[in-house]
């Protein structure tokens, strides 16, 4: 009967120098990949029988190998079974994948990011051990690059009965994000021979690059306290709004534009993208139902998981107007075709099992403290630094008194360790007033307390 044997060890890719003897070669070999560091320390190696099946070699020229290098230092071992590399002094390490930009800074506060230490891992563990379990041999092939149906039916029951949408499982499109979402869209659009998208003047600087990259023109259009002004907008193909809380002035689109917005693309027979990133977090009023909903033939909804659970989640959803649909899902089977297929069935079963629900009434409480502990700070130190945007979402906007520069704000920023993002980064068309945008979900619950001392400390050498 054969016998099978499984290493305990990584998978490991080895040349061996031709010329020299067979246990010389693996000697080498091994010593050059710690000392440049791609085996780095604390890399488990695997057993000797294993790696002499990978490599042809007989088991006793492994063992005697391993044996050289351990005596050499190169090589630690636990036990019998357990050979790991070794701390080697003056060995390359492995780099480690991190913005520089971010070295000096102590207290994250930039917009965009939820409170990743809150991510219902256990109930996420669960889900996906579901996923795994129910999957049939048919969910592990090539799948609908429109998404899972069991994902796509799951959030068309969601949309319709959390945020007002009306659209079905068969008009669902599953993305890896919104970014890439609106690269879908734009691309269909130009294929049918659109040129222009419409975007409001304050607005994140990658989605207009995203826009652009498929080939259409951007025309940005003034906001005010109203949001986007519709009557401003050009003839154009479509019109990227964020209607729920404007990022980043936190505004909602009056009632009245909403009707005007979806008046003016009947008219010009182009589409609204409706980006509602954050619109299961409001707090001081009822929701406002999406505008999709008064238009489902004009308006594409876009969702995220980024901001409700978490960004490495890279999931986001579509309600595509039918005549989009195809269009669409032939321009997604040329990029990423579709998403992992045990997440999405993962999600589906959070959405219906009601965890998803529960995670979300969780959060708003916990997100509704944190933002009155800014505002009351912001009170008391800083009182003339005026808060907008305060209703809903995960960041505030700080407007600061007039004829403070921009790089005094940055200066006195960095110096205090606080991370965040000047208003005017999000300019698109006219000059900001001097301003920053705060992300107060982002820090985890016991460094966010420091994080707005910090931030109060700073404003208040300005102001």
């Amino acid at each position: 009967m054969p016998k099978s044997w499984t290493s305990g060890g990584f998978e490991l890719h080895l040349d061996l120098e031709p010329g020299v003897g067979r246990r010389a070669a693996l000697e080498r070999s091994l010593r050059e990949a710690i000392r440049s560091g791609r085996l780095a320390a604390g890399t488990q190696l695997p057993s000797s029988r294993a790696l002499a099946a990978d490599l042809g070699l007989s088991r006793g020229t492994v063992v005697q190998a391993y044996e050289q290098l351990l005596a050499e230092g190169y090589l630690t071992s636990r036990s019998r079974t357990h050979t790991e590399v070794a701390a080697v002094p003056g060995a390359r390490t492995r780099t480690q994948s991190r913005s520089t930009s971010n070295f000096s800074v102590r207290y994250d506060l930039a917009p965009g990011n939820p409170d990743v230490s809150q991510f219902p891992r256990s109930t996420w563990a669960s889900a996906l051990r579901h996923a795994v379990t129910v999957a049939a041999d048919d969910d592990l092939r090539y799948g609908d690059p429109r998404g899972h149906p069991e994902l796509r039916r799951a959030l068309a029951d969601y949309l319709g009965r959390v945020r007002g949408v009306r659209t079905s499982s068969q008009a669902i499109v599953v993305c890896t994000g919104f970014t890439n979402g609106l690269r879908l869209i734009s691309a269909a659009l130009r294929e049918r021979g659109g040129r222009t998208m419409a975007v409001e003047d304050f607005g994140l600087s990658f989605h207009a690059e995203a826009i652009e990259h498929a080939g259409l023109r951007t025309e940005t259009v003034r906001l005010d306290d109203d949001g986007l002004v519709v009557d401003e907008l050009p003839q154009a193909d479509g019109v990227l709004v964020t209607a729920s809380h404007q990022l980043p002035w936190g505004t909602r689109l009056h009632p009245a534009r909403r009707g005007a917005l979806v008046d003016w693309a009947r008219d010009n027979n182009a589409v609204v993208i409706e980006d509602d990133y954050d619109g299961e977090f409001r707090y001081d009023r009822q929701p406002i139902g999406a505008i999709q909903g008064l238009a489902p033939e004009h308006v594409i909804y876009a969702g995220t998981a980024s901001k409700s659970l978490a960004p490495a989640m890279r999931m986001a959803w579509l309600a595509v107007p039918e005549h989009l649909i195809e269009p669409i899902v032939r321009i997604r089977l040329l990029s990423e075709r579709q998403c992992p297929t045990f997440e999405q069935l993962a999600l589906a079963h959070l959405v219906d099992s009601g965890g998803l629900d529960r995670h979300l009434r969780r959060m708003r409480t916990y997100y509704r403290k944190r933002r009155d502990y800014l505002l009351s700070a912001l009170a008391t130190t800083v009182p003339q630094v005026r808060p907008f945007g305060i209703a809903a979402g995960l960041h505030i906007t700080l407007l600061l008194p007039d004829g403070i520069e921009e790089n005094d704000v940055q200066a006195v920023l960095t110096d205090h360790g606080v991370g965040a993002h000047l208003l005017s980064a999000y300019a698109r068309r006219r000059s900001a007033p001097p301003g920053l945008v705060i992300g107060y979900a982002t820090p985890p619950g016991h460094a966010y307390p420091a994080a707005v001392q910090a931030l109060v400390t700073a404003l208040s050498k300005l102001v």
